[in-house]
């Protein structure tokens, strides 16, 4: 599914970097074609402005020079000495704007010789008027010449505004070009990019599917996988149980054996060497001596047997009950391990399978204390509470770390599963130089005593 989505993005992606492309060359190619273009509308513009202000003066000349010719008032001067300083600098203008285009540059040569023409026409008859020759600066304004050359002067500005206007006219046009062409770019690119995104959002879409059907298809696995855990689990706490109570018979069993089979062997052994050393007499203190070693040796077997028994089935569990079996399980191991123990035990309801659960748990736990604990002093309870009974050993050991300890360690393992098989719970509570504790809590059994 990854490699199937790699080449969508890479095609969302790459259609966004064109379309980001496109949009800035069409803005840039936009930008440089308006800006030529308006470029030239304004050189047009200010062409004609020129032009209309040269034809202006020129008839600003004319009018003040006819006005001296006619009235003699040197006041007509001065707009005609000033339209002819204007004029000069309009024509230095009009040639600085059309350098770039020959048949223009030709039109406005002509023009300016037109121009001098007039000046030089007009400037004639007002010398003539100031030299006081009426008959030639009548002459003069009496022929067509002035006209002619205005004529000309017309024409050719004429001509020259019209190539600015039709200028102006392509340049507005290419703006117009410009325009449409970035709204058709601006239009693609948006569609483009409205195109990447559908394509982005299908893509999010499935691989958003995608993932949740692997999240769906991880989580039926990861149920299938705890399913099989706990059937596991429940079948290996079945075999650990079965195994357990398998354990406990066999343990029954040469419990019984050794009771009935090798007691009865040890103690016929016994019988036949009091007979033998009654039979003797004291004829023979050497052979009296001998039995009476082998009566010792005897009497040893015989308890050891008995020892052997109780480590396999307490006799006492099933003959005296769960709290003087606890009882005797404390003394012999006070006895044998010099550590003290304190018994606070009240008789509980339980039924025989828990009852050696109990005892199995108390065994255990003082025979980790004897073995790794180093304490003085055990206290061991059992009691009723709430229906339950709650059994705890607790020592005044050197402690352990409960976190670094492996599960099998110290029997635990097997101390909570035994209890967990009997309805219970199991507590190990510990620390480094303050002790242990193990709590249990079964189930009452709903029989009464």
């Amino acid at each position: 599914m990854r490699s199937f989505s790699m080449p969508k993005m890479a095609i969302s992606l790459l259609l966004a970097i064109l379309a980001a492309c496109i949009l800035i060359g069409i803005n840039e190619t936009g930008y440089n074609r308006s800006s030529a273009a308006l470029d030239d509308i304004a050189e047009a513009s200010r062409t004609r402005g020129t032009l209309n202000r040269l034809l202006q003066h020129v008839l600003d000349a004319e009018t003040g020079s006819r006005g001296y010719l006619l009235t003699g008032d040197p006041r007509y001067l001065e707009p005609y000495n000033a339209a002819v300083g204007e004029i000069t600098q309009n024509l230095d203008n009009l040639r600085l704007l059309h350098t770039s285009n020959a048949d223009e540059f030709a039109t406005l040569s002509q023009l300016g010789r037109n121009v001098q023409r007039k000046l030089a026409e007009m400037d004639l008859s007002v010398r003539m008027r100031k030299q006081g020759n009426e008959e030639a600066w009548k002459f003069v304004l009496m022929t067509d010449v002035g006209k002619e050359h205005m004529d000309a002067i017309r024409e050719q500005a004429t001509k020259l505004i019209d190539a600015s206007t039709a200028r102006m006219e392509v340049s507005q046009v290419q703006v117009r070009r410009s325009l449409l062409l970035s709204r058709i770019g601006i239009a693609a690119v948006a569609m483009a990019g409205l195109l990447a995104f559908y394509l982005y959002l299908r893509q999010t879409t499935a691989l958003k599917l995608a993932g949740e059907q692997q999240q769906q298809i991880l989580q039926q696995e990861r149920d299938l996988l705890e399913r099989q855990v706990r059937e596991r689990t429940a079948t290996l706490a079945e075999l650990a149980t079965h195994l357990q109570q398998v354990r406990e018979e066999e343990r029954g069993h040469l419990a019984r054996e050794l009771h009935d089979e090798l007691g009865a062997l040890l103690t016929a052994a016994k019988l036949d060497v009091a007979r033998l050393k009654s039979k003797l007499g004291a004829q023979a203190p050497e052979f009296a001596q001998r039995l009476q070693h082998l009566t010792e040796t005897l009497n040893s077997g015989i308890a050891l047997k008995r020892r052997i028994i109780e480590d396999l089935r307490p006799s006492s569990l099933s003959n005296l009950g769960l709290t003087a079996s606890l009882e005797i399980l404390a003394r012999e191991f006070a006895e044998r391990s010099g550590i003290e123990v304190a018994t606070n035990l009240e008789p509980v309801e339980l039924d025989e399978s828990s009852q050696l659960t109990v005892y199995r748990l108390v065994q255990e736990s003082l025979t980790n204390v004897g073995k790794y604990a180093q304490a003085e002093q055990v206290d061991i309870s059992v009691r009723n509470s709430s229906g339950q009974v709650e059994v705890d050993i607790k020592d005044n050991g050197k402690g352990f770390d409960v976190n670094d300890v492996r599960s099998s360690t110290h029997g635990l393992a097997g101390m909570k599963h035994r209890v967990e098989a009997a309805g219970g719970r199991l507590v190990v509570q510990s620390q480094p130089g303050t002790g242990t504790r193990i709590g249990a809590t079964l189930p009452c059994s709903a029989q009464t005593a």
